[in-house]
């Protein structure tokens, strides 16, 4: 347990905090350094931590606003595209579950990977196989059973857009 793992704990869990609470008297903010702390210091043991300061190295930066950018761009187009899909009943969908490989290794990238295309309505993942490299998504439209064409649409370009984040 090294104390950086800590202030990298510590900062998660208090911006975490305020964001949740988004009170800012003297009380709230106090409470939430003391059970920051705590939390900090019960899961510094637990393994190796992703220093929340990197963000701020410009690189990784425009690359994550952009990256946020591109995906909120593909969340408002996929939302409006299965809202035309729900109003118009003779659009048609054909839903299934498709078995996509990633080039993602980390958790963090799994998890950004996953969070980000969830987010994008067309596709749900619904479980990770870490030994064979593979996503598994429910979508509402597929395209073709062929993997690689697959990863292309689902979660190729999040993995690109990630990996530049996670390894600038």
């Amino acid at each position: 347990m090294t104390p950086r793992r800590v202030l990298a704990l510590f900062v998660v869990a208090y911006t975490t905090w305020v964001l949740l609470t988004w009170t800012m008297t003297k009380e709230q903010l106090l409470v939430g350094a003391a059970c920051s702390i705590v939390v900090a210091i019960a899961c510094a043991p637990l393994g190796e931590v992703a220093a929340p300061w990197k963000v701020l190295d410009p690189r990784r930066f425009v690359r994550l606003v952009a990256t946020a950018g591109w995906a909120l761009g593909r969340i408002v187009a996929a939302n409006v595209e299965l809202s035309r899909r729900i109003w118009s009943p003779r659009r048609p969908i054909r839903p299934g579950m498709v078995i996509v490989p990633t080039t993602m290794e980390s958790d963090g990238e799994l998890t950004a990977v996953g969070l980000v295309t969830s987010l994008i309505v067309d596709n749900q993942l619904v479980d990770v196989d870490r030994r064979r490299h593979q996503l598994l998504y429910h979508t509402v439209w597929v395209d073709s059973e062929d993997p690689e064409e697959n990863r292309h649409h689902i979660n190729g370009p999040v993995e690109d857009r990630v990996g530049a984040i996670s390894r600038p």
